[in-house]
């Protein structure tokens, strides 16, 4: 939902003075500015590739005077090998080489070894470099994913055997990053077709002529414009896209991020692996750094579909060590290289906590010992540190503006800077949340809007995740979104959630293993000195918070009646199962159709995020009809259609020809070049927000929410579950 609401209620404005040429020359700023950043930011990777060359081998083997992996090994290995292979069969190209760089002081056998050496370096480069453009080649090709689930054609079979020769044996996580290809533009008139195309179910006929005539004015006038800049910053920058949706789609909205754009992850439903709060942190917590050390060592494989295509992994770079911060009328996003503490909140209280002693990275007991001290502590909250959060919660630039007037000096820049370039954020919270049973819906809504908000005070909203801790052991994550997409955080918690219980562990007490360090140094506590100028400012970011989180109405149903077991029996994608389900839950709920949103993601390309999938279409809206109708063979028959048609738009968004991604550019260079254009509209943001995940074979999660202000919004989770029942037993399952 966070992702939605973001992209329905951008707004954007600039206000450049002066004449046409001089709104142009702000455009190709942009522009510049963005393939600046792309570049610094490939500068930065560069310096931490995998791909050694035999100087730097042999450089890093004369400093350090051992190679430290058993990959080092291998390479260092080629590298001599290909020394001598090269001493052999270019002996003349390397003593002209020897003559005309290597000094005259020189003994000839060492001119020869320099000589080899900027051979093999020359070699060498050239080599990594024609296999990553024809892997980037390769890679481009996305006709594999026309065929139907569980076939697969020779020229796919072949393909995916080139892809795996030229990716290498035992690929890292940036591995691939300089071997995808680029986001393609679309073409205008194709982006206005399929435009079109998504509009006609939730327009009539007078309104479908009008939009029509926009749209043929748009592409024949100034899309053109338009896209010229588009072509020219998809050629100079990684990903035309990215770093403008992030910028204006998230750092330079002005409202609340909470609610807004964070958005949060649950624990295990059905397991509780201890009951102890300060063990569940301990166990939490070493996992995460456990991860954050193989993330820093690029150490996690990168994620790859078939086993075979990579996907980017440049979010992956800011999962920690990453604050949000506020500016008057755009945030920041600050990025430490190295952070060895986390920061707890506990009662109105906040502590540092180093993660490392003597050297090595704590151990869960040891981090159990420390949790247990801040819980243990009495102390009282000072003045305005207890509500102090709510800043991160309320509007962003009085938070910008007090940040800078209150936190600017002393032991309040001190304590902030200490939260900021923490590693994350983690919330020793006081109430319980659990999943129960025999009260399935309250408990779990109790749940996620504690995840989702909490009190509005205790959770540091900006950081990049907080990691939050109930009192009965139970767990979970709030995230912010600007900074990835949650794929990436899922990730993480994974990772996590399968290390607690299993790989670390409990004793049988409920204590994380291991003992307790007998001359471990306890958490600092941080201090503060707020005026009750800046306490007033929290009140008010906190009335607004308040407001936020009370509007929100949400209910998450676990679906027990079937999983993707059964769907899949259907013969059709559980995910066009799904949407098109909702769709039905929806018009029945309405007796409407409205514009829908599904976040498609583009890793396939460089530095790609999301692309939007417009659910409600043309073929999902017969079927719907058939359904109400009753109609029972022609609603199967436009099902089909309706599932084929979803999956074709889940491929488009995929491999680059989605249309929102491109309308939302066009839209910010209009804007820059001072156009108005009638045809780049926005959209409501009142409506539905759904997420779900098939758990399993028998068990689907939805996660349903609204604004209870709103009009338009009420509760259809009843009509879901009917409408996944009935469409079950219409395909006769």
């Amino acid at each position: 939902m966070a992702e939605a609401h973001q992209a329905v209620a951008f707004q954007f404005t600039v206000t450049p003075d002066g004449i046409d040429l001089q709104l142009s020359h702000e455009a190709l700023r942009q522009v510049y500015l963005s393939g600046l950043h792309s570049w610094k930011k490939r500068f930065v990777r560069f310096k931490g590739e995998e791909s050694l060359s035999p100087v730097l081998i042999y450089s890093q083997w004369l400093q350090t005077k051992e190679l430290s992996t058993l990959s080092h090994w291998r390479t260092a290995g080629h590298a001599v090998f290909l020394l001598h292979f090269l001493l052999l069969i270019f002996p003349s190209c390397i003593e002209r080489l020897s003559l005309s760089f290597c000094s005259k002081y020189m003994s000839t056998d060492s001119q020869k070894i320099v000589g080899g050496v900027l051979v093999g370096t020359g070699v060498w480069v050239t080599i990594i470099m024609i296999m990553r453009n024809v892997l980037k080649s390769l890679l481009s090709w996305h006709g594999w994913m026309q065929a139907r689930h569980g076939t697969m054609s020779w020229s796919t079979k072949l393909w995916l055997l080139l892809v795996k020769i030229f990716s290498g044996r035992k690929p890292m996580l940036y591995s691939f990053q300089n071997s995808l290809p680029r986001l393609p533009v679309p073409q205008v008139k194709d982006t206005c077709r399929r435009y079109l195309e998504s509009v006609r179910p939730l327009m009539d006929d007078e309104q479908f002529d009008r939009m029509k005539g926009l749209a043929e004015d748009f592409e024949k006038n100034l899309g053109p414009r338009l896209q010229w800049y588009l072509k020219l910053k998809s050629w100079w920058a990684s990903n035309y896209v990215s770093d403008w949706w992030e910028e204006y789609i998230y750092l330079r909205g002005r409202g609340p991020i909470m609610v807004n754009s964070n958005y949060y992850a649950m624990d295990f439903l059905y397991v509780f692996p201890t009951s102890i709060q300060a063990a569940r942190a301990g166990n939490a917590i070493h996992a995460i750094m456990l991860y954050r050390r193989r993330l820093d060592r690029a150490q996690i494989k990168p994620l790859m579909l078939l086993h075979t295509i990579p996907m980017c992994s440049a979010q992956y770079e800011r999962v920690f060590n990453t604050t949000r911060v506020p500016g008057v009328e755009t945030d920041t996003l600050q990025h430490m290289n190295e952070s060895k503490h986390i920061v707890v909140y506990h009662k109105g209280r906040y502590f540092k906590v180093w993660m490392f002693y003597d050297g090595r990275l704590l151990l869960p007991r040891e981090i159990e010992q420390q949790m247990e001290r801040i819980l243990a502590d009495e102390s009282e909250p000072l003045p305005g540190e207890e509500k102090l959060a709510a800043l991160t919660a309320g509007e962003r630039t009085p938070w910008a503006t007090c940040r800078e007037t209150y936190f600017s000096r002393g032991k309040n820049k001190q304590s902030l800077e200490a939260v900021e370039k923490a590693a994350f954020v983690v919330t020793l919270d006081d109430t319980e949340q659990r999943y129960d049973l025999d009260n399935k819906v309250k408990s779990l809504d109790s749940y996620a809007k504690s995840l989702l908000h909490g009190k509005c005070h205790d959770r540091w909203f900006d950081k990049s995740f907080n990691l939050i801790i109930f009192k009965n052991g139970t767990m979970g994550l709030n995230a912010e979104h600007s900074w990835a997409d949650a794929p990436i955080v899922g990730h993480l918690w994974e990772h996590v959630l399968s290390m607690d219980p299993v790989k670390l562990g409990y004793a049988d007490d409920g204590h994380c293993r291991g003992k307790p360090h007998p001359t471990l140094p306890g958490p600092q506590r941080l201090q503060w000195d707020i005026s009750t100028e800046c306490q007033d400012v929290i009140e008010r970011s906190l009335t607004v918070a308040r407001a936020l989180a009370d509007d929100v109405d949400c209910h998450i149903i676990p679906f027990e009646e079937f999983g993707k077991g059964l769907i899949k029996k259907c013969r059709t994608s559980p995910d066009a199962f799904i949407q098109i389900a909702l769709q039905l839950a929806h018009f029945r709920d309405k007796g409407k159709f409205c514009l829908t949103y599904e976040a498609s993601m583009t890793r396939l390309f460089r530095e790609g995020r999301t692309e939007t999938v417009r659910s409600c279409t043309v073929e999902t809206c017969d079927f719907v009809r058939s359904m109400t109708r009753d109609e029972t063979v022609s609603a199967i028959l436009a099902f089909d259609l309706a599932a084929e048609k979803h999956q074709n738009l889940y491929r488009l968004a995929m491999t680059g020809h989605g249309i929102d991604r491109h309308l939302f550019c066009l839209y910010v260079v209009s804007k820059y070049l001072g156009e108005d254009s009638s045809f780049l509209k926005e959209v409501a943001d009142d409506g539905y927000g759904v997420s779900y995940i098939i758990v399993g074979e028998e068990l689907i999660n939805f996660h349903i929410s609204s604004k209870r202000s709103s009009p338009e919004t009420v509760t259809f989770s009843n009509d879901v579950q009917k409408t996944l029942n009935c469409q079950t037993r219409r395909h006769g399952s």
